[in-house]
Formats: structure tokens, sequence, C-alpha cells
């Protein structure tokens, strides 16, 4: 049985000392979460991709398709590096921004990174009717998806702090446990999980 984290007293002052990433499978709730953590620190929430997206004026698909995906990496990679200059915020990256070791080693040395484990049927729930992934535009979403996250599970493994999400917990559910991991790296006053 999964423990549900207990509900965050909205009256608690909390202060967001140290940058914190989130990273896992596309579907795993970064953005979502990010956004719903960043408006509780009353921080900044970055996304990588919407950044990304912003500066090229055009979406994520477009430019695998027009650049493929070394050049969209390279950008990411230089975009990642730029949200995490200032005060410390919220940044949700892309489902492949950990699989670089510059990457991982950019992340851990300048924030909290927390990978949020998602297992492989409810990525795919979360996924399966979305037209933006373009690494799932394939004959077989479903198989490419399951090889994905083989590939990229021993990988986000690596992350110095983990939260696996249950199917029934709500993204205020899931943010309060991304606290409580937050609150055991040093990087939030104010909460005792």
């Amino acid at each position: 049985m999964v423990e549900t984290p207990p509900h965050l007293p909205e009256d608690r002052d909390l202060r967001l000392v140290r940058s914190v990433v989130l990273v896992g499978m596309m579907g795993a709730g970064k953005t979502a979460v990010g956004k719903v953590l960043a408006q509780r620190l009353g921080v900044e929430m970055r996304d990588s991709d919407a950044e990304i997206v912003a500066s090229a004026r055009l979406t994520i698909a477009e430019i695998f398709e027009r650049y493929g995906e070394p050049f969209f990496r390279e950008k990411e990679s230089a975009v990642i590096e730029r949200l995490l200059e200032g005060p410390p915020c919220v940044l949700s990256t892309g489902g492949g921004a950990w699989m670089s070791a510059a990457n991982r080693d950019l992340l851990a040395a300048r924030a909290v990174v927390v990978w949020l484990k998602v297992d492989l049927d409810l990525l795919w729930s979360r996924v399966k009717h979305k037209s933006t992934r373009p690494l799932l535009r394939t004959a077989n979403p479903r198989a490419t998806l399951a090889d994905l996250y083989a590939q990229r599970e021993p990988v986000y493994a690596l992350a110095p702090y983990c939260v696996t999400v249950a199917p029934d917990w709500t993204i205020e559910t899931t943010m309060v446990q991304v606290l409580a991991e937050l609150a055991r790296a040093g990087a939030v006053e104010g909460y005792e999980p």
C-alpha cells in the first residue's frame, strides 16, 4: 500500500533556498506539479521546453522535424543553464534532459533534483492522446514509450531524490511529497515532513 503524504497547511511560511529541478518521463507531471509547487513556495516556475519553444517560435515537434534531436538537445542544455541563474526557482525539464551527463552534472551542482517516478501504464494513460510528443510519432507509440522507459529509468535513478507517484495521487498530493523530499535535502525552510 502506498502511503499518502499529509496535506500541507496553507498558512505555513515556506522558503525555497535552493532551486529544484523535476525530472522524469513525458507525462510524469513535471510541469503540472512544478506549477503548483512554485505557487506554494512563491517562486518562479520555469519550464525548459516552454522556453525553447518561445525562443525558436516553433513547437518541439517542429524543431525535431526541421533540425533533429541532437540540435534540440544542444539548445536544451544552453536553456537549462540560463534558467538556473538567479534566485531559487522550480524548473521542469523535458524528459530527455537528464539523459545528458553534462546536464546531470550541471543540474546536480546548481539544484536539488527530484525524479517523479511514474509507472509505464500511468504514463501511457497520460500521453496516449497527445499529439505534441515527437518521440511518440511512430507506428507503435506504446511500444516506443516502453522502450524509452526501459532506456531512461536507470538514468533517472541517478537523481538524488525520488518521488514514486501513485496512480490515485492528485497534483497537490504529489507536490506535498516533493516538498518532503526538498525538506530532507535542506532546500525548503519551514516544512517538517
